[in-house]
């Protein structure tokens, strides 16, 4: 969990960061947010509002969690809970639409009323954006883009279904695909540095990269963003990622032009200071 009092004008008073814990993840939440209260009155500063960013399946218009897998969330109401807890105007968004929020305030999509934000970390998701809107879905589960089917027939996801993009391109997809195929265990930054000189590394990280392609493509053809920001800790992964990228999702765009594929300009804060956003939009 992390968490950060910020000011008006964007700058971090404090910053504090705890292990999610197994039992009490709301208890942990609301003590974080009470730690970071008194930090800013220490340094002479109000709280206005605060803003939570969460993963899992979100309604965002009433603040309930309907699922999220790794918090063991099923239908908590979070933002009735919090505004209970806090006593402050209070907003909950999820997660990686809350980084888009960010990326387009103060990021890499800057300006921007089309683009897709795609953080490829230990799995993949995407904040949509088209005409200036955030398109969440009817259950709040739009964005699921490392559960699109990629590969008829392939390799089985943990969600269930077979040929999953991020069981090829993710984090945890490029060190299982690597180890498995008689790699070393090996992160995925590791096996990227032994491009060129690894057969079996160029093999695994050629196909990922193929498979976001494919994804990406298909997300242009049906969206049309002007920009596609990628984030995440592949996306570190530089010339070895952009590069090929670029050329496979032109080459599939045969009769279109492709957009620009930039990388986070916010990175790992970027859920952070969506969160701050929406702090100080339910604050108004």
């Amino acid at each position: 969990m992390k968490g950060a009092v910020v000011s008006e004008g964007g700058g971090v008073v404090a910053e504090l960061t705890r292990p999610t814990p197994a039992g009490d993840i709301l208890g942990a939440l609301v003590a974080l947010f009470g730690d970071l209260h008194e930090t800013a009155r220490t340094s002479g500063r109000d709280v206005v509002g605060a803003g939570v960013a969460t993963p899992g399946m979100l309604d965002e218009q009433r603040g309930i969690v309907q699922y999220a897998s790794n918090l063991d969330w099923r239908d908590v109401p979070l933002l009735d809970i919090l505004r209970g807890e806090l006593r402050l105007p209070v907003a909950v968004g999820h997660d990686v639409r809350a980084a888009g929020l960010a990326e387009r305030t103060f990021g890499a999509a800057r300006g921007s009323d089309d683009f897709v934000l795609v953080p490829i970390g230990t799995g993949v998701a995407a904040a949509l954006v088209t005409a200036g809107g955030t398109i969440t879905g009817a259950t709040g589960a739009a964005g699921e883009f490392g559960h699109i089917p990629v590969i008829p027939g392939g390799e089985p996801c943990t969600c269930g279904q077979r040929g999953c993009l991020e069981v090829y391109m993710s984090g945890a997809g490029v060190a299982r695909r690597y180890r498995e195929a008689g790699g070393e265990p090996l992160s995925t930054r590791r096996i990227v540095a032994r491009l060129g000189e690894d057969p079996l590394a160029d093999r695994v990280w050629g196909e990922a990269v193929e498979v976001l392609a494919h994804g990406l493509t298909t997300l242009t053809l049906l969206l049309d963003p002007r920009v596609i920001v990628l984030g995440g800790g592949v996306s570190h992964a530089g010339d070895a990622l952009f590069g090929p990228l670029e050329r496979a999702v032109s080459a599939g765009l045969a009769w279109r032009d492709r957009p620009a594929i930039v990388r986070s300009g916010l990175g790992g804060d970027a859920g952070r200071a969506g969160a701050g956003l929406l702090a100080f939009g339910a604050a108004r």
